[in-house]
């Protein structure tokens, strides 16, 4: 179960968003570092396996998101999280398919220190072989470099295991609702001259499911395909003077 004995120490709410995860969720929400979080949401984006039961009963907060889409469990979790009394010091998220460490958690949060804005764990450099297929590593570094070009701002990875502190968030804006959601969260922070630490994280194969995305070479292509048009609309948007 979830400790919440520190609250009043490390007010950090952590986000998973989790679609037919069944298989990992209660695995994931029980290697959680204890005392860490305050909150743990798992939104649940459209599961027909009993992914939301297994994560109440493993002590979560579950709300329900029907619309597939990373983002958009993601923009679930962070309204559930602005409609609540007090807000957090910060937002983590993390993947339920436990390809991340969770016990890096407390290093990201960690590296916020006073005034850093984000914190990303960074996968490539400490990757088990064969976690990151190549079409994956080539469209995170594709990603990057495009961000690199059209804001000066050179990141080294899009890993979607972040905390991000919650008056950052606010001014992100965050809007994408599908597999544009990390592109536009760099670009975005990169625009307005966020301080971003970015730390070597390991990286696991998947223990269980299928990914969404990388699980086969359609899925990736559609995703890359996102990526690149989500960079462009952004880089456009700016040139235009147009709200993110």
């Amino acid at each position: 179960m979830i400790s919440l004995s520190g609250i009043a120490r490390q007010p950090v709410d952590l986000i998973i968003p989790a679609r037919n995860e069944r298989e990992t969720i209660v695995a994931a929400i029980e290697a959680l570092p204890g005392e860490t979080f305050r909150r743990v949401i798992v939104v649940d984006n459209g599961s027909t396996d009993g992914t939301a039961d297994l994560a109440r009963g493993a002590g979560a907060v579950v709300i329900r998101e029907p619309e597939r889409g990373y983002g958009a469990a993601c923009l679930a979790g962070i309204a559930w999280v602005a409609g609540q009394a007090e807000p957090p010091l910060a937002v983590a998220f993390f993947d339920a398919d436990l390809a991340d460490d969770p016990g890096r958690l407390p290093d990201l949060i960690g590296a916020l220190g006073d005034d850093a804005d984000m914190a990303v764990g960074c996968r490539a450099a400490l990757a088990e072989p064969g976690a990151l297929d190549p079409h994956q590593l080539f469209g995170n570094r594709l990603a990057c470099r495009l961000i690199g070009y059209a804001t000066g701002r050179h990141f080294r990875d899009l890993g979607p295991m972040r905390v991000v502190r919650w008056s950052s968030l606010e001014r992100l804006g965050m809007r994408d609702r599908t597999w544009g959601w990390m592109v536009e969260m760099a670009f975005k922070a990169a625009r307005m001259d966020m301080r971003v630490i970015e730390i070597d994280v390991p990286y696991r194969r998947r223990r269980a499911g299928k990914s969404k995305i990388s699980g086969s070479l359609v899925g990736s292509t559609r995703a890359g395909f996102k990526i690149v048009t989500t960079i462009a609309a952004l880089w456009w948007g700016t040139k235009k003077g147009l709200p993110g």
